[in-house]
């Protein structure tokens, strides 16, 4: 045996080269469970749209499409880790909103482009992190009540702030941001494949995702087991304020102003994508990888129904009854499938009868 395994050239006790390839590709399969109906239903909207409408499919058209959601995308994103805590936040739009208010008025000042884009991400990281993230994470908020509230307040302030005006924006960075292509593709793609990168690695890699998770599984035991819940809830508000201005940014770009009114579907649409993609609503489980198959079911749908003639209403109609959809599936998931649902609702019925059948 030991002269076979010789000439074999792999030491005595080692699986084959081949068990190994075939662990991870079951590891890799396994790690899809959570975005595989979105996956699948993705591929069905390409196949149909690239049927139904000639143009679907050509360069331009995708191009539209990506840079369409790229603001979603970069919110969605940020919104991903703050789902997996078990929160959610609600004044994107308006963080967005102020951001580009607060980039338009620095560059009336002088400053140049590059300063003012970090100055801008930098200022909705502060307000994620010392207004929503402190008052979840350390005075043990509802974040549905802390970040409705911070929504309407700090849509109050840009508008007292601004005057209730929009600013014309005439900046080289901010428009090649919104509207200029480098290398060949939008600068919008580019920032959604880089941010989307970024976020793939912290989830897969670094420690404090780890928290993050394990927040969502039981504040109360990652309290427990060491974990400072109130800093890391504090992080998770500060990077989804920071994604909401730099889609703040990106919006400003694209349409040359920033505007005082925040987008109130903004928040409802990246909360939508990342439940498509899996992510639970009860926190603790989910990614980023579904959360971009979420966006780009979103997107594909609405860019598709747009080309067909739908009308904006009936696509917001479809989207809501998708979100309603996902998070019933979300439930059914956490409750044990289609065969708990089943058994419970059995259960009802039976103990029902019981109760009638009583004198």
């Amino acid at each position: 045996m030991s002269m076979n395994l010789a000439a074999s050239g792999e030491p005595a006790g080692s699986a084959p080269a081949g068990t190994d390839g075939a662990n991870v590709a079951r590891r890799a399969f396994a790690a899809t469970r959570h975005f595989r109906p979105v996956l699948v239903l993705v591929i069905v909207l390409l196949v149909y749209f690239s049927l139904d409408q000639s143009v679907f499919l050509t360069s331009s058209n995708i191009e539209n499409l990506l840079t369409d959601v790229s603001v979603l995308w970069v919110v969605a994103l940020g919104m991903t880790f703050l789902l997996l805590t078990g929160g959610a936040d609600l004044s994107v739009g308006a963080i967005a909103s102020i951001a580009g208010i607060l980039a338009a008025k620095l560059l009336d000042l002088g400053v140049p482009g590059l300063p003012v884009v970090i100055l801008a991400v930098l200022f909705g990281a502060l307000i994620g992190a010392f207004i929503n993230g402190f008052l979840v994470g350390t005075l043990n908020l509802s974040f549905f009540v802390v970040t409705l509230a911070s929504m309407i307040t700090l849509t109050g302030v840009v508008n007292i702030w601004s005057g209730t005006k929009s600013y014309f924006v005439n900046s080289p960075l901010i428009n090649r941001i919104g509207v200029m292509n480098t290398l060949g593709l939008p600068t919008a793609i580019w920032i959604m494949i880089v941010t989307f990168v970024i976020a793939l690695y912290v989830q897969h890699r670094t420690y404090w995702a780890r928290d993050v998770y394990a927040i969502g599984g039981s504040r109360v035991a990652a309290r427990l087991s060491g974990i400072r819940t109130s800093l890391i809830l504090m992080s998770v508000y500060a990077l989804s304020g920071a994604c909401a201005a730099l889609g703040g940014i990106i919006t400003t770009g694209r349409i040359g102003a920033a505007t005082p009114q925040p987008d109130p579907n903004l928040p409802l649409q990246a909360i939508a994508g990342v439940l498509l993609g899996g992510t639970s609503l009860l926190g603790g489980q989910g990614g980023v990888g579904g959360t971009a198959l979420g966006v780009l079911f979103i997107g594909t749908l609405q860019n598709g129904l747009s080309l067909s003639g739908v009308s904006s209403f009936w696509q917001q109609v479809i989207t809501g009854v998708i979100l309603v959809a996902a998070v019933l599936g979300d439930r059914i998931t956490v409750r044990g499938g289609i065969g708990g649902l089943i058994a419970r609702l059995r259960a009802r019925s039976v103990a029902a009868q019981a109760s009638s059948a009583e004198p």
